[in-house]
């Protein structure tokens, strides 16, 4: 009689973790649990946080084996390297060891729940060397709950081990976690993660595309589980092969060579032809947000190829050659531009009740946008002297013209100047936060009210010769100064208000209503002249 075929098991089961070397980007937390068993400093409870998939309960079976495993010969004691073999090891990987509990939260969240434990926690593991209670998605819990579980959790019997896992630490009560040692399991790189795929893929027979892997890696978003049922749901549809163009179907990508297209018509001004890709994307099943999205990752890859940073894995050559063409005709102010004007479109197109309609409206605003002057550009032609140009009726300005702006008459009028040329930040900190020692351009001493960064005077004098085409000279000094000029505004403001309380004819109104409160007031200057 042949043997029955086992039943097909989901890849992230199969291939879950069975030691700490499988356990893929957790180095830290493993090599501190290493020192901890080796020095025999194992704390009663520990608390695994991290995004879904990462590794939390195989973290958790991997410590319960870790502590009980007792080796082939079975004299073993705790090990980082648990054998596999023992009885303990091959039970806690299975879920049948009768000292290991393992319970969902979620399904188990009232005090009668954790009260089973209380009473348990009393009695000795029957055949491990401790009794390890593993509690997944611990923060649903009740507030009663976690009120029983409080004084078990503090002092519990030397045998018992409690490993708790959550996704949403901040819904984990204060009192439990300064009761648990803790340990973030980082959310697993991409590279990481396309490797470990490939791994994957070579022990099922399968062959799977770099760009695939890559392109699984990143839809996975840092979690194992989730990238290995994509995996696993991308042999299905590629019946033993796998492509990134299948992968992108499958995951309802836009095409890349598509999106390319696409951006190079917007960057050209070509509104009848972006409009036209658009809606073939759309015709192909292609959602307008997911065009947007495309084009938002398009503009980061061009970023990136500008600044120089890390190849991504999932980019084609041809994608890579492209950005770097973009990259070395567009300014970073434009490249900014496009990423803001996108990522406004993207949220339009969420609460628009025609998603394809916003679409268009975002790319023909960013066709229009891109005609505009750059505000940094004319901020630098006007303070190099270089004006609009002159209107017919004008005579034309001389070439040696020098700077349009002069330094401002007082250092109110230059705080003002600051703001108007682009400089919002500088001069909100002039206006609040420094004290005026000394104003006598091109020089000028302050008194920093607040501590400031430390080049705050070499900003201040490049933004001075910006706005006025003189060499300042700015000095930062601890002396007498003037109060800020938010404070002499607020004097300022007091004193009126002072001035209209004692006006006969408030105090009257205030004698008349002794409740009254001034809620506001306007001052005529031309009766004050």
């Amino acid at each position: 009689m042949s043997e029955s075929p086992q039943p097909y098991r989901v890849l992230a089961r199969k291939y879950r973790p069975q030691s700490f070397d499988q356990l893929v980007g957790q180095e830290a937390m493993v090599q501190t649990l290493a020192n901890a068993i080796r020095r025999d400093r194992l704390a009663h409870a520990f608390l695994l946080t991290g995004v879904r998939g990462v590794g939390k309960t195989s973290t958790a079976r991997l410590i319960a084996k870790a502590l009980n495993c007792i080796g082939p010969d079975g004299k073993g004691g705790p090990t980082i390297e648990p054998c596999g073999v023992c009885e303990p090891c091959r039970a806690i990987a299975e879920g049948r060891h009768i000292d290991v509990v393992e319970m969902d939260a979620a399904s188990h969240t009232g005090v009668d729940d954790v009260r089973e434990i209380i009473e348990a926690v009393r009695y000795a593991a029957v055949s491990a060397r401790y009794k390890v209670y593993i509690v997944d998605e611990v923060h649903m819990l009740s507030k009663n709950a976690f009120n029983a579980l409080l004084k078990t959790l503090e002092e519990p019997p030397a045998h018992v081990k409690f490993l708790f896992a959550t996704t949403e630490v901040n819904k984990v009560p204060v009192t439990v976690l300064s009761r648990c040692q803790r340990f973030d399991l980082r959310r697993i790189p991409a590279e990481r993660l396309a490797a470990h795929f490939a791994e994957v893929a070579r022990a099922e027979g399968v062959d799977v595309e770099p760009e695939a892997l890559a392109l699984i890696a990143r839809a996975a978003e840092g979690s194992a589980r989730d990238g290995l049922s994509i995996l696993d749901q991308a042999i299905a549809h590629g019946a033993g092969a796998v492509t990134a163009d299948q992968v992108r179907a499958m995951l309802g990508l836009s095409d890349r060579g598509a999106i390319r297209r696409l951006l190079g018509l917007l960057l050209a001004g070509d509104a009848q032809g972006a409009l036209a890709a658009l809606r073939d994307q759309y015709d192909l099943g292609v959602e307008p947000s997911a065009v947007i999205r495309g084009l938002l990752e398009a503009v980061h890859g061009i970023t990136r190829a500008k600044v120089g940073g890390a190849q991504d894995p999932a980019q084609s050559a041809e994608e890579r050659e492209a950005y770097a063409d973009w990259a070395s005709r567009l300014s970073y102010a434009s490249v900014h531009r496009l990423w803001q004007l996108l990522l406004k479109g993207l949220s339009e197109i969420h609460v628009a009740p025609s998603p394809l309609e916003a679409a268009e409206m975002a790319l023909l605003r960013l066709i229009h946008a891109s005609e505009l002057p750059d505000p940094g550009a004319l901020i630098e032609r006007l303070a190099s002297g270089e004006a609009a140009p002159p209107r017919p009726s004008e005579p034309p300005k001389p070439e040696s013209q020098g700077p349009l702006l002069q330094a401002p008459a007082s250092f109110p009028e230059l705080v003002e100047a600051l703001a108007r040329g682009g400089k919002a930040h500088l001069a909100q900190q002039l206006h609040d936060y420094v004290g005026l020692i000394r104003y006598a351009p091109p020089e000028l001493t302050v008194k920093p009210l607040k501590p400031m960064a430390g080049d705050f005077a070499r900003d201040l004098a490049a933004a001075l010769k910006s706005i006025s085409g003189d060499v300042w000279q700015v000095r930062v000094a601890d002396e007498a100064c003037e109060p800020s000029l938010l404070e002499q505004e607020k004097a300022e403001s007091e004193r009126l208000r002072q001035q209209v309380l004692d006006s006969p004819l408030i105090k009257a109104a205030f004698e008349a209503f002794p409740d009254a409160e001034l809620a506001g007031y306007t001052i005529d200057e031309r009766r004050n002249a």
